[in-house]
């Protein structure tokens, strides 16, 4: 026993210096730390990690990070890269100055040094990281942990910086939360009953639906009822992205599609939900006027890929174009692995040709990227219209993906022919 954390024999031995590196023990023991103060009595062995502190905030982020590597540490699971804060293939594409560079740098190598995998990417289970249903693990970036435990069935809180390192070395998390079977039933139910079919069939429904969802569920486990047919991946992460930026969602049951709510009884656990909110239309209208700060006028560039922009959404951005150059730049944030796939049939030369920018490894709206004389911002991603405004200083405007491309084209924000 430490302090009211029972351990194994193996992480006694950790402890105790008989095995491991001095940075194995010095992981171990920031999350047995974390344990006590989360309430958990016990570790729970992870088979995977999502390292999400791999974003620049201030030097102390590197300097632990390299005193890990100097003790020896190495990460005990497969260990993804979320963004960092440069895009190491163009590095003068980030404004930042040259001290802070220079340590966002060190930070991501250093990353490396420690074995994690170098996917840099908010979006992992798009390269490749899917967990499987059930599995516990510890990943940090909030879209990506709405989307393993809603959509894949996999088990974990949002870890954060510092910890979610450390538990990638310990091979151990804190065995508190969504960890816990008992705490991943439902409580709050939102029914979709009264808002038309054909408004799910817009692409701005499920990015709204999120931002929604966010605002109404706060940290709490909910359900949805009503969602008709089924979504495709890429709206399910629009989904996540929105409700776990304008809320702390880290789980939400859509039922009858993701994987722990076959029917609403399971879902619940088999109990009577504690509250119920029938969503609206004039709900929904006002979640999609609340992510916008402008309605008209003109933009400055338009910003995709929050998460970050799967191959098929860049697909379907050159099809949309219909090859007329953008009066404005767009920028597409994504990963590399998606690069690469869109390289191989021309697409992303296609889409640069037109006036796209890439972004690879980090995002314009955690880094600066986007010209520094903020002005209007259009995106699709319900996350970067929460965060634009505060984050780049410019104002954002949310419309779907064609309003999108027809507003790069005139210059000017067009939002029409959607079903609401």
């Amino acid at each position: 026993m430490l302090a009211g954390i029972q351990l194994t024999e193996d992480e006694a031995a950790v402890l105790d210096g008989q095995t491991g590196s001095q940075g194995h023990r010095m992981a171990l023991q920031i999350v047995l730390e974390a344990a006590q103060i989360l309430g958990a009595d016990r570790l729970v062995p992870i088979h995977s990690a999502h390292i999400d502190g791999c974003l620049y905030h201030g030097a102390s982020g590197t300097l632990f990070c390299e005193r890990l590597v100097e003790l020896g540490a190495q990460t005990a699971v497969p260990a993804t890269t979320n963004v960092g804060a440069l895009n190491l293939l163009k590095p003068a594409q980030s404004r930042l100055s040259g001290e802070a560079r220079k340590m966002a740098f060190r930070l991501m190598v250093a990353h490396e040094r420690l074995g994690c995998i170098p996917s840099w990417t908010c979006a992992p289970y798009q390269a490749g990281a899917r967990p499987a249903f059930g599995t516990q693990v510890a990943w940090g970036e909030s879209n990506a942990v709405a989307f393993c435990n809603s959509v894949l069935g996999a088990r974990t809180n949002r870890y954060g910086d510092f910890l979610d390192i450390a538990c990638a070395i310990a091979g151990r998390a804190p065995y508190y939360g969504l960890h816990l079977a008992e705490n991943r039933h439902a409580t709050l139910l939102l029914d979709l009953a009264d808002i038309p079919a054909e408004w799910q069939q817009d692409e701005v429904f499920f990015p709204v639906l999120g931002a929604l969802i966010g605002r109404l569920a706060g940290a709490r486990v909910c359900a949805v009822k009503g969602i008709v047919g089924t979504p495709g991946e890429d709206q399910l992460k629009a989904l996540c992205a929105g409700a776990a930026s304008t809320g702390a969602v880290g789980l939400v049951h859509l039922i009858g599609i993701t994987p722990e709510a076959p029917d609403q009884a399971t879902a619940f656990g088999g109990n009577k939900a504690r509250e119920v909110i029938a969503i609206t239309p004039r709900m929904m209208i006002a979640a999609k006027q609340d992510l916008s700060h402008a309605d008209s006028g003109h933009i400055d560039a338009v910003a995709l890929g929050s998460p970050h922009f799967s191959s098929d959404e860049c697909r379907s951005l050159l099809e949309m174009a219909g090859g007329i150059p953008f009066k404005v730049p767009v920028y597409v944030c994504l990963g590399r692995h998606s690069m690469t796939d869109l390289e191989k049939d021309r697409t992303a030369q296609a889409l640069e040709a037109l006036g796209v920018v890439f972004v690879l490894d980090t995002c314009v709206v955690v880094t600066p990227i986007l010209p520094d004389h903020p002005g209007v911002l259009m995106t699709n991603s319900a996350k970067f219209a929460h965060y634009a405004k505060g984050n780049t200083g410019y104002d954002p405007v949310f419309g779907s993906l064609k309003n999108c491309v027809a507003s790069a084209r005139a210059g000017r924000v067009i939002c029409s022919g959607g079903a609401w």
